[in-house]
């Protein structure tokens, strides 16, 4: 398994909007400026983010996107799955035909490995992130940074 950028940055600006969950709709542009992420690189995620129901957009002046649930209803799994992530690990993919046409002789220990780390992600929700110290400490910073650099 392999978390791409891709998981990695829906994540992360999923997190971003959690932070933001009381303050109305969020810009992808304001999210873009505090992670360092390409506009044009959100607005693919996004799409796939708002069909798989994780988030909902405004229109018009004052428009953006806000959350589809409160932040403690959002699993990072979720996330990770809406946008077409996978954490199995395994080589086969479940097909156990991981040597030829029959399961190799690690096939169970991948198995499991990847149904902890399911289960792992599964069990965080970005209410969870929101509510850690060291979390509220970066998303401080980074605000701070990116009004500085509209200034």
């Amino acid at each position: 398994m392999k978390l791409t950028t891709k998981g990695r940055y829906a994540v992360t600006a999923m997190l971003d909007l959690a932070l933001h969950f009381d303050q109305g709709a969020v810009t992808l542009a304001e999210i873009a400026k505090r992670q360092g992420i390409s506009l044009s690189y959100l607005e693919q995620l996004f799409a796939k983010l708002r069909r798989n129901g994780l988030v909902d957009s405004v229109r018009g002046p004052g428009g953006g996107y806000n959350l589809a649930r409160v932040p403690e209803e959002i699993t990072v799994a979720s996330i990770i799955f809406a946008i077409n992530e996978n954490v199995d690990i395994r080589k086969c993919a479940g097909e156990e035909n991981c040597e030829g046409d029959t399961k190799c002789l690690t096939h169970q220990l991948w198995e499991d490995l990847s149904q902890r780390i399911s289960d792992f992600l599964t069990n965080i929700t970005l209410g969870d992130l929101v509510s850690q110290p060291n979390v509220q400490e970066v998303a401080k910073r980074q605000s701070l940074r990116a009004e500085l650099a509209s200034a």
